[in-house]
C-alpha cells in the first residue's frame, strides 16, 4: 500500500487539497489529478521543457518535482495563463509569428516567455535566446519564436532599443 501525504496548494489561483502519494510527479498530479492537460510530459528528465510551470512565478520543471514538493506554494499552468476569452497577448503573439506547428512544446514554451518577460527590465534578442535555450522544440525553429517574444517584450515596453 501507498502512502498518501496531504498537498494544499494554490494551482491557477484555486486553493487545492488532495491526498497524493510522495512519488507522483507535479505534472502527473496536474495531469491526472486536476485534470490541466496543458502540461505536457516529454521527455521525463526536466531537457525538453515541455513540462514547464510556474511555481511562486519562477519557471521550473514539473517533471522533476514531487507534487508534494509543491505543498503551501502557488503553481501556475498554461491554462492560469490563458484569459477565459481567448489568448493572453504573449499567445496571440506566438500566433502572429507563426511560432508553433504540432503544439506538443508550444505550452511550456509560452510559460517559459511568460517568467522571463516578468522577471527581467528589458530584452534583445541574444537575452530572448538565451532565456528560450532550454526548451525544444522539434518542428518549428527557433526564429519565429524568438519573434514572438520580441514583440510581447516590445508590447510591455521592455526593449532598450527597437532591435529585433
Amino acid at each position: 500500500m501507498t502512502d498518501l501525504y496531504d498537498v494544499e496548494l494554490r494551482v491557477n489561483g484555486h486553493a487545492v487539497s488532495r491526498k497524493v502519494p510522495a512519488r507522483l510527479t507535479l505534472a502527473d498530479f496536474l495531469r491526472q489529478d486536476l485534470e490541466l492537460t496543458g502540461t505536457h510530459v516529454g521527455c521525463e528528465h526536466g531537457v525538453c521543457g515541455a513540462c514547464t510551470v510556474l511555481l511562486d512565478g519562477d519557471s521550473v520543471r514539473a517533471c522533476l518535482m514531487f507534487a508534494v514538493q509543491a505543498q503551501g506554494r502557488e503553481v501556475t499552468t498554461i491554462e492560469g495563463l490563458t484569459p477565459a476569452d481567448g489568448l493572453s497577448p504573449l499567445q496571440q503573439s506566438f500566433c502572429e509569428h507563426h511560432s508553433m506547428q504540432c503544439g506538443f512544446c508550444t505550452a511550456g514554451i509560452i510559460v517559459t516567455a511568460e517568467a522571463y518577460l516578468a522577471q527581467v527590465d528589458h530584452i534583445d534578442a541574444a537575452s530572448v535566446r538565451q532565456a528560450m535555450s532550454g526548451n525544444i522544440c522539434r518542428c518549428t525553429g527557433y526564429l519565429p519564436i524568438v519573434e514572438a517574444v520580441m514583440e510581447e517584450g516590445r508590447r510591455r515596453g521592455l526593449l532598450r532599443n527597437e532591435e529585433s
